[in-house]
């Protein structure tokens, strides 16, 4: 396989994965609901640049520990539960003291690009499946005679470039709506429902085996 014909192949596999909803989704919805564009667009760049990073250590051969060792694999993942249940159980908590003006401000959890930025970067470096993915996946697309840390970073930045046309679909989408979704009853909703959908993901982190 060429360095063309592993891109475009490994472009179909993460464009069904980009496309698949998930926390990701999830997250990037409702921070432009209930933000605004520049924090959702905080979370996309701080999940992206955590792919990136993902891409790297894979190709580097430094995340092949989350296979090889079980405790480094088990650390990263009650991380990522914690973190998770601790994020979805904020939304949970934050629906139940929100203000009642006619439209409500961003919370807490919203405010700031540098926060909105770490808590997608966050959400992507402590998912070890994320990690697992990239494993099992990128050395099957690493050509002979090509460095592996160029590779596996040309490789994430196909992944990051399909994630960040798809998130400029879904913060577009939600432009459109966001006067009515920003009122409090919505916005106390999707709050409860976006906390719920998270606690869930870190709940089945939690029961699944590497």
């Amino acid at each position: 396989m060429n360095v063309y014909g592993a891109i475009a192949s490994f472009a179909v596999i993460v464009a069904l994965l980009t496309l698949t909803p998930g926390l990701d989704t999830a997250l990037i919805l409702r921070t432009s609901l209930l933000a605004g564009r520049r924090p959702a667009w905080a979370v996309v760049l701080g999940i992206q640049v955590g792919t990136l990073l993902w891409g790297l250590l894979t190709a580097a051969g430094l995340s092949a520990l989350l296979t090889a060792s079980q405790v480094a694999y088990e650390v990263l993942r009650w991380a990522g539960v914690a973190y998770l249940v601790w994020m979805g159980g904020r939304m949970l908590w934050q629906s139940r003291t929100s203000r009642t003006e006619d439209v409500a401000p961003p919370g807490p959890l919203e405010a700031g690009w540098g926060r909105a930025f770490r808590r997608g970067l966050l959400t992507n470096l402590l998912n070890p499946k994320v990690g697992a993915f990239y494993v099992a996946v990128l050395p099957q697309f690493m050509p002979q005679g090509v460095p592996h840390a160029v590779m596996g970073v040309l490789l994430a930045g196909v992944h990051v470039c399909e994630a960040l046309v798809w998130s400029a679909v879904l913060i577009g989408f939600t432009g459109i709506l966001r006067g009515w979704l920003r009122r409090p009853a919505v916005k106390r909703g999707l709050d409860r429902l976006t906390g719920l959908i998270v606690i869930g993901f870190g709940l089945r982190l939690a029961i699944q085996q590497s």
